[in-house]
C-alpha cells in the first residue's frame, strides 16, 4: 500500500464531493460534501471547490488531483465540453483552473469513466481483464476498462452505450437506448401510457389461443381494458395526478406491487438495455458488465434478471454464457475513488494525462 495521498473530486449536477485517499481503493482519509446550487452555475461550484479543496489541502499533503466531471470532457486539453445540468461549463479549462488554484498536477476525466475505473480496479470488476461499466440513472453512460486502464484516451467519446440507436428506424440523435432505459425514459414512457399517446397490449392478449371464438376474445379485450384503467388509476394515485412526481422509483414500486402497466414499462426498458449490452458483448467480449446508478437499485427481479435475459437473447451465440452482469458495489463514492485512481495512475508523468 502506498503512503502517497491524492485528492479526488466529483463534480455532478446536484452534488460536489472531494475526497483524500491513496487511490488504491482503500477507505478515504477525509471527505467533503457540498450540495450544488444550479442557479449559481459553474462559478458557484468553483467557489465551493476552492473552499473545500483549500480546507483539505491545509490538513493533508497530496501529490496530485483527479477530477470526475459530470459531462463530456476533453482530457487531452483539460477542458470541459459541456454540462447537461449546469450552465457556464462550456469550454471551461477546468484542469488549468485546478492546477492554478491548488498548485497540484491535475487529471480530468468524465465521471462515468472514473466510476468505470474504480469498479474495475477495486469493485465488482476486480481481477477481471475486460470490464464494461454502465450507469443507469437520469441518463445511461458507459466506460470500458482493459487491464486496469480506461480505453479510449484521446477520443471524443467512447463506450457511450446509452447513445446506441435501437434499430434502423432510430434515425434521430435523441432516439436512443438512453431515451428508453434511463430513469427519465422510464418515467416518460409511463406518462405517455397514462396520456394515451402509446397503447401496448398486455402479454395475456398477445398469447391468446387462436381457437377462441369472437365473443371470448372480445370479453378478454374488455377485461384487459378494464384492468388497464385500474393500473393507470393506480399510477395516477401514486403521483397524486402530478406527472412530475411519476419518476422511475414510483414506477418500480408500482411494478413491485403488481401494477402490470408499470411492469410493462420496466420490461421494455430492460429489454432495450439488454439489447445494448448484447451489442457491446458481441463487439468487445467483456468478462463482466457492472451496472450502477439509481435505476439499477430496482433490484434483481425487476431489473437485473430481465436485463440478463435480454442480453443472452440478443448476443452473438458463441458468446452467450461467457459474461456476467452484476451490480456495482462502491456506492456513492465510486466517482471519488475513480478520480483518485486517475490521479494515482498519472503520478509518474511530468504532465497531466
Amino acid at each position: 500500500m502506498t503512503n502517497d495521498l491524492y485528492l479526488g473530486i466529483e463534480i455532478g449536477g446536484t452534488k460536489l464531493q472531494l475526497g483524500v485517499g491513496a487511490g488504491d481503493g482503500s477507505p478515504l482519509v477525509a471527505l467533503e460534501r457540498r450540495t450544488v446550487d444550479p442557479t449559481r452555475g459553474a462559478a458557484g461550484i468553483l467557489d465551493q471547490m476552492s473552499a473545500a479543496g483549500a480546507a483539505l489541502l491545509s490538513r493533508y499533503e497530496v501529490r496530485s488531483i483527479g477530477v470526475g466531471f459530470g459531462g463530456p470532457v476533453n482530457a487531452a486539453t483539460g477542458c470541459v465540453v459541456k454540462s447537461h445540468q449546469i450552465t457556464g461549463w462550456e469550454g471551461a479549462p477546468l484542469r488549468d483552473w485546478c492546477q492554478t488554484t491548488f498548485g497540484k498536477p491535475t487529471v480530468l476525466g468524465n465521471d462515468c469513466d472514473a466510476a468505470a475505473l474504480a469498479e474495475a480496479r477495486f469493485g465488482a470488476g476486480q481481477d477481471r481483464r475486460i470490464v464494461f461499466f454502465i450507469t443507469v440513472g437520469t441518463g445511461v453512460g458507459g466506460g470500458l476498462v482493459i487491464d486496469g486502464h480506461l480505453h479510449g484516451a484521446g477520443r471524443p467519446a467512447v463506450a457511450e452505450i446509452g447513445h446506441l440507436r435501437p434499430g434502423l428506424q432510430a434515425d434521430r440523435p435523441d432516439d436512443t437506448v438512453e431515451s428508453i432505459a434511463s430513469g427519465w425514459g422510464i418515467a416518460a414512457a409511463a406518462r405517455a401510457r397514462l396520456s394515451g399517446e402509446v397503447v401496448t397490449p398486455f402479454d395475456s392478449l398477445r398469447s391468446e389461443p387462436r381457437r377462441q371464438n369472437t365473443l371470448q376474445r372480445l370479453k378478454r379485450i374488455a377485461d384487459a381494458a378494464e384492468a388497464g384503467e385500474e393500473y393507470a388509476a393506480d399510477l395516477w394515485a401514486r403521483c397524486e395526478g402530478d406527472f412530475d412526481r411519476l419518476d422511475s422509483r414510483a414506477i418500480a414500486q408500482a411494478a413491485s406491487d403488481g401494477n402490470e402497466l408499470a411492469r410493462e414499462v420496466l420490461a421494455h426498458a430492460c429489454q432495450a438495455l439488454g439489447w445494448a449490452i448484447a451489442q457491446v458483448v458481441t463487439l468487445v467480449a467483456p468478462e463482466v458488465i457492472v451496472i450502477g446508478g439509481g435505476v439499477s437499485l430496482i433490484g434483481e427481479s425487476l431489473f437485473f434478471n430481465p436485463v440478463r435475459a435480454a442480453a443472452q437473447r440478443y448476443v452473438f451465440p458463441p458468446l452467450a454464457g461467457s459474461f456476467e452482469i452484476v451490480p456495482a458495489v462502491l456506492g456513492e463514492l465510486v466517482v471519488v475513488h475513480g478520480a483518485l485512481a486517475l490521479a494515482q495512475l498519472g503520478k509518474h508523468q511530468t504532465a497531466p494525462i
